[in-house]
């Protein structure tokens, strides 16, 4: 058990996962004891026996978990998050052949309706203001973009939520990357592309677990899903955009899709929604991983409060965050001699990509207490290794449940 530690008990949870993985084996843990070991132990158990594959002939055996404890709430929390994060796996994983803009809207319809969350999903016509969505979906028109806003509220408090905090989560959803005509050299870059809507899973996977949780907070996602393909309707470099509050941009790099969807998601929340929280996360980076790695996400903020609690919430959720800086002497990077902005931080040469998409969707989230999540080296492990399988990790799904039961 090493230091007996929270990181330990997931460590020694993973390895016992995987130790009865694709086994129909009864594990029995006598390693926590309090509510928080409990939870951290029992997620991690659960994760390090994930598997997912569409191999035919054979139905995968199932191991089953118990812990021996006192502290049966803490076992159905961690069975909770647990689910909630073989959601977001399940959703990462399936390949972008099957997994659509479509399919992602049908998720989470049947995940609304199994969990009793209310769900909007705009399409087509209805998406006349979303400019970055536009621009990047109507590359892939069939069945082309979809947004879609689903909410939790607690239960018999629906008619109260006015009066909660709410926190809105904007998902990336890209479910396929090619980098449009931008396109993606050398292709190795581009197999690992379906992990892309990486935010959008995560964000869906959290409202999943919200009911049985049942914390004292409205929550809304609005998970911002597209193709990024090459096609004769792919939007070009030099193009000019209006994203959805109105502000005009000039298409650099259609391989920089991810805050155009973004800011139209941000936008809209604005708008529409009122959030005492505004939150996005997705995939969007190369850059973020330069100097973290895998092991952290890049959090941007202004709110110093408000990233000292996220950074002590990863770190006992074990999803950690690292918060960067706003470096305003960049801004001038996303100027634009035609529109309001250039989105690919095109001008000078700061070498600060992460930083730079963060200055950018930071222009369409107004005054509201605003955290970026780029989750571009946590998302996927290369690696079958610890609690992760090779692929999507699910990451952000424990940060966001732990910090939002939080606001209760």
């Amino acid at each position: 058990m090493g230091d007996n530690s929270l990181t330990s008990l997931r460590t020694a949870g993973a390895a016992l996962g995987k130790k009865v993985r694709g086994k129909a084996l009864t594990l029995v843990s006598l390693c926590a004891q309090s509510a928080a070991e409990i939870k951290a132990h029992g997620v991690s158990l659960t994760l390090g026996a994930y598997q997912w594959s569409l191999k035919t002939g054979k139905t995968p055996e199932l191991p089953q978990f118990l812990i021996a404890t006192k502290e049966v709430a803490s076992v159905g929390v961690a069975h909770t998050i647990a689910r909630a994060l073989y959601t977001a796996r399940d959703l990462i994983l399936t390949p972008s052949n099957i997994k659509n803009p479509l399919w992602m809207a049908q998720e989470a319809q049947t995940i609304a309706d199994e969990m009793g969350l209310s769900i909007r999903i705009l399409a087509g016509k209805e998406l006349t203001k979303f400019g970055g969505l536009r621009a990047v979906g109507n590359s892939s028109p069939k069945p082309g973009p979809r947004f879609i806003e689903i909410t939790y509220a607690p239960r018999g408090k629906a008619k109260l939520a006015a009066a909660l905090p709410h926190v809105v989560i904007v998902g990336k959803g890209i479910t396929f990357d090619t980098g449009g005509v931008s396109l993606k050299r050398p292709y190795e870059f581009m197999t690992a592309m379906k992990s892309d809507m990486a935010g959008a899973a995560a964000a869906l996977a959290t409202l999943s677990a919200l009911p049985e949780l049942q914390p004292q907070v409205k929550v809304t996602a609005l998970l911002m899903c597209a193709e990024n393909a090459l096609s004769g309707t792919s939007q070009r470099p030099s193009d000019v955009i209006t994203q959805y509050d109105g502000t005009t941009v000039e298409i650099i790099n259609t391989d920089a899709e991810g805050r155009l969807v973004l800011a139209d998601g941000l936008g809209y929340a604005l708008e529409n929604l009122d959030p005492d929280y505004l939150i996005d996360i997705a995939t969007l980076t190369g850059s973020a991983t330069l100097g973290l790695g895998r092991q952290y996400a890049a959090m941007y903020t202004r709110d110093e409060k408000l990233a000292r609690e996220l950074v002590a919430i990863g770190e006992q959720s074990g999803e950690r965050v690292w918060h960067m800086p706003l470096v305003d002497d960049y801004r001038d990077s996303l100027d634009s001699d035609v529109a309001d902005l250039n989105h690919a931080a095109d001008k000078g040469d700061y070498s600060a990509g992460s930083v730079t998409a963060a200055l950018y969707l930071e222009n369409f989230v107004g005054t509201s207490r605003w955290v970026h999540l780029d989750i571009a080296g946590p998302a996927r492990s290369e690696t079958d290794a610890g609690e992760n399988v090779k692929g999507g990790t699910g990451f952000g799904v424990r940060l966001l449940l732990d910090w939002i039961v939080s606001l209760s």
